[in-house]
């Protein structure tokens, strides 16, 4: 185990075979980036072992090639997706004997207050959760549960591992892409196979890991991408959530700041100490005489 907290490629391979404990692994995706090639990564790291998958489908038409059961769940409520999939986890045995994976492919379109009854219900002895939230997807909140927290919110509270995907561009190139996925622009040569994933993992000490990495599906590699072992933020832990502004600073404001000239760094330049650096304007009242000089 003290192995996974020196190399994060080993974390996250234990991850994906379902070495690290953990009943609920949320999967975040956006419109520029789906986790279907994340999804993926589970199936090929699971591919030689007995466990079985059981898919339930809110978006998906098909069923996919690798699922053991599969279950449309489009017209069906929180509740009943639950007794089916209970039933179909049932069908394999004793509970606890069979190893399950469930798949679910949108928690977008479970109501808000089912979210811990959704969950508490599919996770247990031998199962594991595998959910994918839709980030970019809009949300509608009713009148009554105007006060209740964000489903979002509540999955990440929920999770104990939380695996992020990103298109992979060049950090300079990200706030521009954010942007344009704003205003509904996506542009072409998104949802490749060789995508940016971060992983935060809580562990039971409290401690919080979280890394970045480079995933290629095409033939299943993780590279560590340069400092992504810490957040590169400037926003303490302790104000978030407190305000709505953004306290934070990306990566191309940084270099920004650091590259802009103050003027008082001029009165600096002088070998004889501190100076005042003045520059007269045409409306200046510039008077010859010196108020302060002795009279004497």
């Amino acid at each position: 185990m003290s192995s996974t907290l020196h190399n994060p490629c080993v974390l996250l391979k234990r991850i994906f075979s379902l070495r690290e404990q953990s009943s609920l692994l949320l999967c975040v995706d956006t419109v520029a980036q789906s986790a279907h090639y994340l999804i993926r990564e589970f199936v090929h790291q699971l591919k030689d072992t007995p466990l079985q998958l059981l898919y339930l489908s809110y978006e998906t038409a098909n069923r996919p090639s690798y699922a053991t059961q599969f279950i449309n769940c489009s017209a069906l409520s929180a509740e009943e997706v639950v007794a089916q999939a209970k039933r179909a986890l049932a069908g394999s045995g004793a509970p606890g004997e069979s190893q399950w994976l469930v798949v679910v492919d949108s928690m977008n379109y479970v109501p808000v207050d089912e979210l811990g009854r959704f969950v508490g219900g599919l996770a247990g002895p031998g199962v594991t959760v595998v959910a994918t939230y839709h980030s970019s997807m809009p949300r509608f909140t009713e009148p009554a549960l105007q006060h209740y927290p964000d489903g979002l919110e509540l999955l990440r509270f929920m999770s104990v591992t939380i695996l992020e995907v990103a298109p992979l561009v060049p950090e300079e190139d990200a706030e521009e892409l954010e942007e344009q996925l704003a205003r509904f622009v996506v542009p072409r040569r998104l949802n490749g196979p060789v995508y940016a994933l971060t992983l935060t993992n809580r562990r039971k000490s409290g401690r919080s890991l979280s890394y970045r990495f480079r995933i290629d599906s095409t033939n299943h590699s993780y590279s560590l991408l340069d400092g992504a072992a810490d957040r590169d933020t400037e926003q303490p832990a302790h104000l978030e959530g407190l305000t709505t502004f953004n306290l934070s600073t990306t990566q191309k404001q940084k270099q920004a700041k650091e590259k802009l000239e103050l003027p008082f760094l001029e009165a600096q330049s002088f070998n004889t100490g501190g100076a005042i650096v003045y520059e007269f304007e045409k409306d200046d009242d510039y008077d010859e005489e010196d108020p302060y000089e002795d009279p004497f």
